[in-house]
């Protein structure tokens, strides 16, 4: 099984976490009114997180290090991983990162299930 989980570290981290990466050295899509509404899931605020000049060489470094670790885990024998993807709400950029490297994984043949802990949560502070 293999769970990508998007997560706000106001809340904490998820409890079952492998890898943890966390994304808020990327611009706060929260700080702009029209997307703070929004989130990762729709289009604009998934435009506005990708046009980060970091994004793109951060995100896939990650994918490679994923394709690189996810099939060894399985060679190993552990029948579980996690990861888990943060931001500061767990609304924005955590859940676009998520869903993009979660395609990712498809695209190489695994079945990621893909989790929103905090995206139904009311916002904290």
């Amino acid at each position: 099984v293999l769970t990508i989980t998007s997560f706000g570290f106001k809340r904490g981290l998820p409890r079952d976490a492998d890898l943890v990466f966390d994304m808020r050295f990327l611009r706060n899509p929260h700080w702009v009114p029209a997307l703070k509404p929004g989130t990762g899931l729709d289009a604009d605020v998934a435009a506005y997180v990708a046009s980060d000049p970091a994004y793109e060489p951060a995100v896939s470094r990650i994918e490679e290090l994923l394709a690189l670790l996810v099939p060894r885990y399985h060679a190993e024998g552990k029948t579980y991983v996690s990861v888990a993807i943060g931001c500061t709400g767990g609304r924005h950029r955590s859940v676009h990162v998520a869903e993009r490297i979660a395609a990712f994984l498809r695209e190489r043949g695994f079945s990621p299930t893909v989790r929103h802990r905090d995206l139904g949560a009311t916002p904290l502070g």
